[in-house]
Parts: structure tokens; C-alpha cells; sequence
């Protein structure tokens, strides 16, 4: 079997993060050995939770901790009422009526019937799934891990979600900004990528071209490229219009990838806005075809990804992990990955992109030296090992009484 076609390990990160790391992480899964861990989201694919959950959940099982995933099912309704409460944490007003609130804790009820949560630890991602707490007799500690930008969410829709939310045993964030004012223990993991996935590991030139030639890009002209979900808040049509500003003073093509999540009714809606600016030098794709991720972001001269809110930003450490220099909206987590001038740039105008895609076009020195230091950062700070020690540590603080005893580990 193929090296990237086996279930990758632990152990296989040693040559990333060094014997101690991988030691150490052993070490500490060994008392934890059979463990029964179960999360629950909204989606199997696209967007950054399904990611991560893809790789998590092997590594962990990996280690002897038997980790599940589920899935809950739903109306078009009923994600459309999801998607507004998304919106709403990342603070746009919405009317979230009774009728809306009915039906959002009805199909999580019909969720919670055919779902069995008996497990010792259930970890429970993002707002989609949030009230089964409701509906099961706790007998393990429940955990809600929110992937979502809430530094400034709309109260109203804020205050409904509260009275679920307090009922968790720990509420797990990407970034200290986040944090609420709950009864609830509040924790920061910052989400990291898996560097053997089919999005992540090394591609030769002879197939970085076959997946390009396969969807006709062209490579005559430098590549811009932005990967994200086909979301507003990605603010694809920013890039667009600074991708049209930059090629005034040099040559090159824009190519958006993108997909259509699932559990996002907009998705369509905003893939559609998109298309009408499709041009000759402008590729718009959806599709999901990691190994095309991988292919555009090795080959760009520089990678975008110019949100106006991002709890994290899973490909600006992706791109940065291809050693590319990466241009991303000042916002949310992209600020916690760049730092600007050091391993990337951030910006917070369509101007500020459009000078940024010139000048690193331009100067290939810069964009190298970017490009090293971005690969360096998130060897050392946003690989998957770092975060499944975060979730070590916690499953090891938890007391008899579901009391968390959490202690940030210096790693």
C-alpha cells in the first residue's frame, strides 16, 4: 500500500515534531487507553470541522482511544435556521423567531431519539447540534466546542443559546478574544492541520500538473489563488475586486476554489454571485477534490484568504504549511497564524490586498522569505499533535463529578 494510502499514526510526526513530542503524547494517552470519546457536528464534508474531525478521530483511535463521530440530520429549514445563528455569533442582527427557535429544537429532539450518547466523554461541534443536551440523561461530561468567531455575537441570539450552552461541563474556543461571560469553564484550542492528508502532504511537479491540466488552469501567468467555502464571510468578492486592482500593474490569474457545505443553504446562493465575474483570468470551481487544493496552493505565488470573520482560517495554515506567502483579512483567528511582515501579511481593505498581491508578485525574495517562516510557525505551532495533547490533558483533568480541572500545558 501506498505510504499516503495507510492510516497515519502518532509516531509517523516524529519527523515534524521531534522523538520527545511523540513520546510524550504516548505517554499521556496510555491511562486513557479505551476511553470512549463520541463527536457529534453537522456535516461530513466541507469546512473546516469536518477536516479536522477526519483526521482527529483516526489519530485518536490510533492511540487506543476509541473516538467516534456523528452526524445529526436535518430539513433545508432547518439549516437555514442554523446558518442564521452562525451568522448571528459572528455578529449580524437576524430575526430568530419563535417559529424559527420551535423548529431548531424539534429536529435536534428527532436528532437526539435515533442518536445514542452514552460515552464517556461527548464532545458536541458548533451551534447546529447544541440543544441534545436537553434530551439525555448525563452521564459523562459533555464539552461544546464552538469553531466559530464569537467576539461580538448578536445578544438576542446569544442569550437563547446561553441557556444550552450553560448546561455543558466545559466550553472549549479557538482564542482567548471569544470568551463569554458563562458559568461555564471556558478553554482555547486552536484548531492545527494533519500534514499527511491528501490536502497537506508533498506533490511532485508531474502531479501538481496533472490536477491543474485536469481543470484547465493555465500557468502561463503567476497564480493568486483563495481556497474557501463558497461563504460571505470568506468575502470572495473582495478578492475578486482587489485581484482586479493588482493586475493592473502585473499579469497574473485568480483562481477561486471553493465548495458547498451541507449544512450551508447560502453556499449555492453565494457560488452563484460569484460566477458572473468569471472571466478569461478569473477560474471560479467548486468542487471537492483535495488533491487540487494541494495542487493550486503548491503552485500559487501567493494565497489569499481575505475574510471579514474566521474563527480560525484552517487553509491560511495550510497554504503556510506549502511554505507560501499568505495575504488574510485582519480578523478572528488569521491573526493568531500571520504575523504581518514576518510569515505573511494581513490586511483590512480591498487596497491593502491588491498592494500586497503586487508587491509580493514582484519580489520573489520576499515571497520566499515569507514562505520559510510561514512553514516554521506552523510546524511549531499548528500541527494536529498539538492540539490532540490539548485534548489529552483535558480528558485527564476530568474528575468523577465531571468536574473540569484543566491545566494549560506548556508545550
Amino acid at each position: 500500500m501506498k505510504a499516503h494510502h495507510r492510516i497515519i499514526r502518532v509516531e509517523d510526526y516524529e519527523q515534524h515534531v521531534g522523538a520527545e513530542t511523540v513520546e510524550r503524547i504516548l505517554k499521556k494517552a496510555e491511562p486513557l487507553r479505551d476511553l470512549h470519546v463520541v463527536n457529534v457536528n453537522s456535516t461530513y464534508y466541507g469546512g473546516g470541522v469536518s477536516e479536522l474531525l477526519s483526521s482527529f478521530t483516526l489519530l485518536m483511535n490510533g492511540l487506543g482511544i476509541k473516538t467516534g463521530w456523528r452526524i445529526i440530520q436535518g430539513s433545508p429549514d432547518f439549516f437555514s435556521i442554523t446558518k442564521k445563528i452562525h451568522n448571528a455569533l459572528q455578529g449580524e442582527s437576524i430575526n430568530l423567531s419563535d417559529r424559527k427557535k420551535e423548529l431548531y429544537e424539534f429536529i435536534i429532539h428527532q436528532n437526539s431519539l435515533r442518536t445514542h450518547l452514552d460515552h464517556d466523554v461527548v464532545i458536541i461541534h458548533d451551534p447546529q447540534p447544541l440543544p441534545m443536551i436537553n434530551h439525555f440523561r448525563k452521564n459523562s461530561p459533555w464539552i461544546w466546542r464552538c469553531h466559530i468567531d464569537l467576539s461580538a455575537p448578536d445578544k438576542e441570539t446569544w442569550n437563547y443559546l446561553k441557556q444550552f450552552i450553560e448546561k455543558y461541563d466545559a466550553v472549549i474556543l479557538s482564542a482567548r478574544e471569544y470568551a463569554r461571560e458563562l458559568e461555564t469553564p471556558q478553554l482555547f484550542f486552536m484548531p492545527a492541520i494533519d500534514p499527511f492528508s491528501i490536502k497537506n502532504r508533498e506533490l511532485n511537479e508531474e502531479e501538481i500538473d496533472e490536477r491543474l491540466k485536469h481543470y484547465n488552469i493555465p500557468t502561463d501567468l503567476p497564480l493568486v489563488v483563495q481556497v474557501s467555502r463558497f461563504d460571505r464571510w470568506k468575502d470572495p468578492e473582495g478578492v475578486i475586486r482587489a485581484f482586479k486592482l493588482a493586475r493592473k500593474e502585473v499579469d497574473s490569474t485568480l483562481v477561486l476554489l471553493g465548495n458547498v457545505a451541507t449544512d450551508d443553504p447560502e453556499g449555492d446562493k453565494i457560488y452563484e454571485s460569484v460566477l458572473k465575474h468569471r472571466e478569461e483570468r478569473i477560474i471560479i470551481l467548486s468542487c471537492q477534490d483535495s488533491a487540487l487544493v494541494n495542487a493550486l496552493q503548491r503552485r500559487a505565488e501567493v494565497v489569499l484568504q481575505k475574510s471579514i470573520r474566521e474563527g480560525f482560517g484552517l487553509t491560511v495554515a495550510e497554504a503556510m504549511w506549502k511554505g507560501k506567502a499568505v495575504i488574510g483579512g485582519n480578523v478572528g483567528g488569521i491573526r493568531y497564524q500571520i504575523e504581518d511582515g514576518m510569515n505573511g501579511f494581513l490586511v483590512s481593505s480591498i487596497e491593502e490586498a491588491a498592494e500586497r498581491i503586487v508587491r509580493l508578485l514582484r519580489d520573489r525574495k520576499l515571497r520566499e522569505f515569507l514562505g520559510r517562516n510561514a512553514k516554521e510557525s506552523v510546524r511549531k505551532r499548528f500541527l494536529l499533535t498539538r492540539e490532540m495533547e490539548q485534548y489529552l490533558d483535558l480528558f485527564s483533568s476530568i474528575e468523577p463529578s465531571f468536574r473540569i480541572n484543566y491545566r494549560t500545558p506548556n508545550t
